[in-house]
């Protein structure tokens, strides 16, 4: 195995294998080392939707008094483990500073520019290489049970309309027409139609493939130890499986950023966000595109080769525990909204850590100490969404090209 590289990329995650494909598309030689196997963490069982049209960061106005009353009637996905965690304290208290009209806006057009060209470098990607990723372009349906949040919703669609990215509203004989899936009670939903979704763990072992091809290096089960300086610069990274040196390091270590940052002396500002998701074959009716149940926002993703639900956002740390009781809520909410029966054994249960930055927006920029070091991380929810533009904007910061989008609102210094 080649030890020395032009690019060492730490992360094998959807984030990393993006700033790879563009790095080597650039001319670079690249390599990547991972803690896992490639596409082991957030990347692997998320519901694989290319959300375009999501601009609404998760620090909206009103969001935490709602949770609150989500919390207190016990409808609410999200779950903060009880303790003084003073990271995660930090974090929450922040989130909350961000809760404001401007930010929403200040987000949203930073969003938007993020995922339209995320969309179109997805289009590019599967005309170009062999790749497949189960991937379709049928839109998202927004689902209501009740008409009061269909109604709700509206003023949501009114704002993403001023940006080109309005939903179709169904109720009745066009959304049971489109979506013969959904339970005869649910009132209504909006069809946004940009939307495409993929299977990620596909598109993960695929994209492997396709950078193994053209001699980019991975190293899977090849923990990072330590980091080796010089001066302002990385000299190299031990790892469990020896050395590994480059000219130009890249961190996207989704989740586990913080930990390794500490050991340059930076300090990340990224909480853990576990998901949930469970993966079947097709049930007897499956539905024909995915479906977000709002009310109990879980998401049901069908794909040619099986099935997801997913959903839920627990702040608890780092780990990989499974509680079985958010298993069985994510199969109880797709049973309040589907028709078809859905068994209790399942082909795979999974939970992942979300890079969550508590502004909603993504962390590219060149660390402030060493000046070798692009940092790439903090996508929260939106990993799939983001990819290709984030390994585009990585390749163009690295290679003094002229970044497609300005990489301002991304930078270190926010924080």
């Amino acid at each position: 195995m080649k030890r020395n590289s032009d690019i060492l990329i730490i992360g094998g995650g959807i984030i990393g294998l993006a700033c790879a494909y563009y790095l080597m598309k650039a001319g670079r030689q690249v390599c990547i080392i991972d803690q896992d196997c490639i596409g082991a963490g957030a990347s692997h069982g998320n519901c694989g939707l290319v959300y375009t049209s999501g601009l609404l960061p998760l620090c909206a106005p009103g969001i935490i008094r709602h949770e609150l009353i989500r919390t207190i009637r016990r409808t609410s996905p999200l779950y903060i483990k009880p303790g003084l965690d003073i990271p995660r304290l930090f974090w929450l208290l922040n989130f909350a500073r961000n809760c404001t009209a401007d930010h929403l806006n200040y987000a949203i057009q930073t969003r938007k520019k993020m995922l339209h060209h995320s969309r179109l470098f997805y289009e590019r990607l599967f005309s170009e290489e062999p790749l497949n990723g189960d991937w379709e372009k049928k839109g998202i349906l927004m689902v209501f049970k009740s008409e009061a949040a269909w109604q709700e919703h509206a003023k949501i669609n009114e704002y993403l309309k001023s940006y080109g990215l309005g939903a179709e509203p169904l109720v009745g004989d066009a959304l049971f027409g489109l979506e013969p899936s959904l339970r005869e009670d649910i009132y209504g939903a909006w069809h946004h139609p940009v939307d495409s979704h993929l299977r990620p763990d596909k598109l993960l072992q695929e994209w492997k493939d396709l950078l193994l091809r053209h001699d980019t290096v991975i190293a899977e089960n090849c923990a990072l130890q330590s980091f080796g300086l010089t001066g302002e610069r990385i000299a190299g990274v031990i790892t469990t499986q020896g050395e590994f040196t480059a000219e130009t390091y890249v961190l996207a270590s989704g989740a586990w950023t913080p930990p390794i940052a500490r050991q340059l002396g930076l300090s990340i500002p990224i909480q853990p966000g576990k998901g949930y998701s469970i993966t079947m074959a097709r049930p007897p009716m499956c539905p024909n595109l995915p479906c977000y149940l709002y009310e109990k926002s879980v998401v049901a993703t069908p794909w040619q080769s099986g099935f997801r639900l997913g959903g839920t956002m627990e702040f608890s740390g780092l780990n990989s525990i499974i509680y079985e009781k958010r298993i069985q809520n994510l199969i109880a909410a797709a049973r309040q909204y589907l028709k078809t029966p859905l068994k209790e054994s399942v082909g795979e249960q999974w939970v992942g850590m979300r890079p969550m930055t508590y502004d909603d927006l993504p962390l590219i920029d060149w660390a402030p100490r060493q000046n070798n070091l692009m940092l790439a991380t903090g996508h929260g929810m939106m990993g799939i969404s983001m990819a290709p533009s984030t390994g585009k904007l990585v390749s163009e910061l690295i290679t003094d090209t002229t970044p497609h989008i300005d990489p301002t609102p991304y930078s270190i210094r926010r924080f």
